[in-house]
């Protein structure tokens, strides 16, 4: 009889209802420095010395690897000799150029003679620009028997031994900065044209060596085009962390908005791995469903399944009410008769 039915039971009640949430993507790529730079040499010549190791900190114009200036010094002193052969040469084409001047004016030299003298005097000129230059350009290449850090960093990497040979464009050391870090991403195209990503946009990126930080990332490198081969787009977030390059990071991608149902996220109990959300049925009684859930957005969390919408559901519950008991609930704020 009477004595059977189940307590009352008192909560507050919501609404399952339909929400517009963001439709994420999760991207993991790894950290990178924010530059770094493959220093190499301009000469050609075997390599004397390198005064450091990989994991060394460096400053600004520090000695990374010497070269034999020899080479250099000798390339120089040519171009020197050349630059001294071109003036003697100048001097006489101008002295030349003058005397054919004076002797057309007395008549005594033609047009034609006084016009080859200038087109020497103007070809000499020309001899002496092209060996001053050849001079400046061996001297800085002798110069670069240094080979120095383009910025304060750590030695990422060291390619070469005293004895090997160093050759123009030949990587000697990697030098990384040792401030700012980039999360390097392959975007995948139908991402990067739903999330509309370019340079500039802002992006959470979590790290998996600092879990529970969320870090706001932003984008500063994309390329221009996707990768044929991978249809991806190659990204670089800027991110404000202290961690090592390497380490594995994620960032999340908006790519849109999709409509869900959402309930409180006061309104789930787990239960035996389940979880229920107790809802008041029409008649004002409580009945208990299991729902799948999907992502949380602040204080609401997405049912996958369980829940059509509509529906008033009983929040802040410690356990599952027994099935029928009466709900004596009020609406967020108003206190139902």
């Amino acid at each position: 009889g009477e004595n059977a039915a189940p307590a009352p039971v008192s909560a507050a009640l919501a609404k399952a209802e339909a929400r517009e949430l963001p439709q994420r993507v999760e991207l993991s790529g790894s950290v990178e420095a924010g530059k770094s730079a493959m220093v190499s040499s301009r000469v050609m010549a075997s390599v004397v010395a390198v005064p450091v190791k990989e994991g060394d900190l460096v400053a600004v114009g520090q000695l990374l690897v010497e070269i034999d200036p020899q080479t250099a010094k000798g390339q120089e002193a040519q171009a020197r000799g050349a630059l001294a052969q071109a003036t003697a040469a100048l001097a006489l084409a101008e002295k030349n150029h003058t005397r054919f001047q004076a002797l057309q004016k007395s008549g005594s030299a033609s047009d034609l003679e006084l016009d080859m003298a200038r087109m020497q005097y103007e070809q000499a000129k020309g001899a002496v620009e092209q060996a001053t230059g050849a001079v400046e350009a061996a001297s800085s290449v002798a110069k670069e028997s240094r080979v120095v850090a383009p910025f304060a960093g750590r030695v990422a990497r060291k390619m070469v031994d005293p004895g090997d040979l160093a050759a123009p464009g030949r990587p000697l050391v990697v030098v990384e900065s040792t401030a700012g870090r980039r999360l390097a991403l392959a975007v995948p195209e139908s991402v990067a044209v739903a999330a509309k990503l370019r340079s500039g946009a802002k992006l959470p990126v979590t790290l998996d060596v600092l879990p529970g930080r969320v870090f706001e990332g932003r984008v500063v490198e994309m390329s221009p085009g996707a990768d044929p081969a991978s249809h991806s787009f190659a990204a670089k977030v800027e991110i404000d962390a202290e961690v090592p390059t390497g380490v594995t990071g994620r960032a999340v991608v908006e790519t849109g908005r999709r409509t869900a149902i959402v309930v409180p996220a006061a309104a789930v109990l787990k239960q035996g791995g389940m979880s229920l959300v107790v809802v008041k049925d029409e008649q004002g009684k409580a009945r208990t469903r299991a729902v799948t859930l999907g992502s949380r957005d602040g204080d609401v969390v997405e049912v996958l399944s369980g829940l059509k919408g509509g529906e008033d559901v009983l929040v802040g519950l410690s356990a599952a009410p027994a099935d029928g008991a009466e709900v004596r609930g009020q609406a967020s704020g108003e206190v139902k008769k």
